[in-house]
């Protein structure tokens, strides 16, 4: 990264850095679309399956590797200090924490799995299809932790186009299992939603591999060095990597898990509303990535200025980055609204389930609105490192605003499914303006106390 003086430089940078790690999220949450596309053309059964699977799943995932990506903000401003050989503990120790993590929910998942299941009033079938789904992915939870180690120190570099072709790379591959364990193809065994979580837990394999001999061999990652001297765990680097990490881990556990609740709470409703909910969270999830994405870039772009001092830079990033989401959520929600049956028709044959996805997508629009603008702020305040007061925010906006809400708009009116999804816009709608009047909040304190660059 190199430091720029104008807006349209900014824009330049940011769109370098963005465009790559926008790409590469759509492909890895492609591999969670394919799972639920695949599974639906399988049967409805195998695709409510991975439907409860993946908001059991998920919300954990996501949770625990946005611990992880501590490192990338912490990697910038080391960076953007020139402070370049605290880098490879940094990252060394993200590596102890993925791997402590991943032993933490292997075996908590192990012991908690099925009594969950037995407890959720689902159809049999449905349930031993999430239950073998869970299963095979568990394969792949260690390798997705260290690549999210990796990815990150990529991304902080600015590299963002690296990871991008890694997942590029993968993506297909990922689609070509989910065909042979799915469908029993070409002498594999015929799993259905199962299938799919093996063909994922094998990508995620691969990813982790790929990454670790790109940082290992190719410029400039090979100038850090990472892996010359391994240490031994470091409580103090471990320190600050959780003390950032855990309340960003917990923001995005707390917003994502939201959505895994909602699912779970559906399970009092029939096959066929299960499995179009889960279709319609699932690309809706699709294009939320975009504004997960500028979020992303946002913290590394930020975190750089911040590192160097030059706190107005910062500012005019973070007010970029949401402008931008805003405007490109206006488009596809015109779009969403224009082609809900077309995208319908990705997930099912079943004409029944295609009418209820095309229902709840309404439903879409407006959160992904709200989305647009809390994405970006919260990617702006991890590059502050302000991330307490962030989590907290997000644990009151979606878990003491937007769930009971929706819960009673659910059970005690006329909405009935669909009041859970007006109950999720107004949880979003909450944390875009808190957060976004702690960003302001910390873009004024930071310009009093920034000192002049010498």
């Amino acid at each position: 990264m190199i430091e720029t003086s104008s807006i349209p430089q900014k824009i330049k940078q940011l769109m370098i850095i963005l465009i790559p790690i926008l790409v590469t999220q759509l492909a890895m949450f492609s591999m969670n679309f394919f799972d639920t596309i695949m599974s639906g053309k399988y049967s409805p059964a195998d695709l409510a399956g991975v439907a409860i699977g993946s908001s059991l799943w998920v919300p954990i995932s996501t949770g625990l590797t946005g611990i992880l990506l501590a490192v990338t903000p912490i990697v910038a401003q080391l960076i953007g200090a020139k402070e370049k050989r605290d880098v490879p503990s940094t990252v060394l120790q993200g590596g102890y924490a993925a791997i402590f993590l991943s032993i933490l929910v292997f075996i908590i998942g192990a012991l908690v799995i099925r009594p969950i299941l037995n407890g959720m009033n689902l159809e049999s079938d449905v349930r031993e299809v999430a239950y073998a789904y869970l299963v095979a992915i568990s394969i792949g939870i260690l390798p997705l932790f260290i690549y999210t180690v990796f990815r990150s120190f990529i991304d902080a570099l600015g590299m963002t186009r690296v990871t991008m072709v890694i997942t590029l790379m993968s993506l297909p591959i990922n689609v070509i299992l989910n065909y042979l364990f799915i469908f029993g193809k070409w002498g594999f065994p015929e799993l259905g939603g199962a299938g799919a979580g093996y063909a994922t837990a094998i990508t995620y394999w691969l990813i982790a591999l790929i990454a670790f001999w790109v940082i290992h061999t190719k410029q400039p990652f090979n100038e850090y060095r990472i892996f010359k001297v391994i240490p031994l765990p470091d409580w103090s680097k471990l320190k600050e990597l959780l003390t950032m990490g855990i309340p960003i881990g917990l923001s995005i556990f707390f917003e994502v898990s939201i959505f895994s609740a909602v699912t779970l709470l559906m399970s009092n409703y029939s096959t066929m509303v299960i499995a179009a909910h889960q279709a319609a969270i699932n690309f809706a999830s699709f294009l939320y990535m975009i504004p997960l994405s500028i979020s992303m870039a946002l913290t590394i772009v930020v975190g750089f200025e911040t590192g160097a001092k030059r706190v107005k830079d910062a500012k005019v990033y973070s007010w970029i980055g949401v402008t931008f989401a805003l405007l490109l959520a206006l488009i596809y929600g015109a779009l969403l609204l224009a082609f809900k049956s077309d995208v319908a028709f990705l997930y099912t044959d079943d004409l029944h389930v295609r009418e209820l996805i095309g229902h709840f997508l309404l439903y879409a629009v407006f959160f992904q609105l709200s989305d647009a603008v809390q994405a970006p702020v919260q990617g702006a305040l991890r590059g502050y490192k302000d991330v307490n007061i962030t989590f907290v925010m997000a644990l009151i906006s979606y878990w003491v605003i937007g769930l009971p809400l929706g819960y009673v708009l659910a059970n005690y009116t006329s909405w009935g499914p669909y009041g859970y999804w007006l109950g999720l816009t107004s949880g979003l709608t909450a944390g875009a303006i808190t957060l976004s009047i702690r960003l302001i909040a910390i873009q004024r304190r930071s310009m009093k106390t920034a000192r002049p660059v010498q």
